[in-house]
């Protein structure tokens, strides 16, 4: 088993493939399945990187990094954030998403990000605490647009704001990201990463 990484857009077909059926097959799109199709998923001004953990040829876990510029009480940051993460189904409870979202926060911490942030449903906290992550108490993520915004509060939401804080500016602010609105704004194709 290994881990492999690629721009989305240059992710090989076969492996696209698998992975937008595991997308599916934990999010189906619609009451009736439609065919995956090998398309990238995210917008490309987040510079989409696709993770995939595969045994021979199958993907057993996949994930995709995306990146902005985020400002955030009037600082600059760049910020980082875990999307579409996902494990086959049947290779679940084996230890290869944890493996994959490790190696994932390992990626932004190599990329010189300033910190990564992202929302999970609430059950999945402890999973990603596991992978070196933690909660960013009373944190809301603002996504969609600011005209748009689509806030991690909604209601019937059940999400917890995840984080860390990789690079010395980073750490210096990040009492400033605690119970606070955070402006992440990835636009209409990712409303929240």
């Amino acid at each position: 088993m290994h881990i492999l990484s690629f721009p989305e857009e240059a992710t090989p077909p076969e492996l696209r493939m698998q992975v937008r059926e595991l997308q599916e097959q934990a999010w189906p799109s619609a009451p009736v399945p439609i065919a995956p199709d090998c398309s990238p998923t995210h917008d490309p001004s987040l510079r989409p990187l696709s993770m995939v953990l595969v045994d021979g040829e199958t993907v057993l876990a996949a994930l995709d990094i995306l990146v902005k510029e985020i400002v955030h009480a009037g600082e600059r940051y760049a910020a980082g954030g875990l999307s579409t993460v996902v494990t086959r189904r049947e290779a679940r409870g084996r230890g290869h998403g944890l493996r994959l979202v490790t190696v994932a926060r390992e990626s932004m911490i190599a990329r010189n990000l300033d910190l990564g942030l992202f929302t999970c449903d609430h059950p999945l906290q402890a999973f990603y605490e596991k992978a070196g992550w933690h909660v960013l108490p009373g944190a809301v993520l603002l996504g969609g647009t600011p005209q748009a915004p689509f806030p991690s509060d909604q209601p019937g939401f059940d999400k917890v704001t995840m984080a860390d804080f990789f690079s010395h500016k980073g750490r210096r602010a990040e009492a400033s990201f605690h119970d606070s609105r955070i402006g992440l704004y990835p636009g209409e194709i990712d409303r929240l990463w």
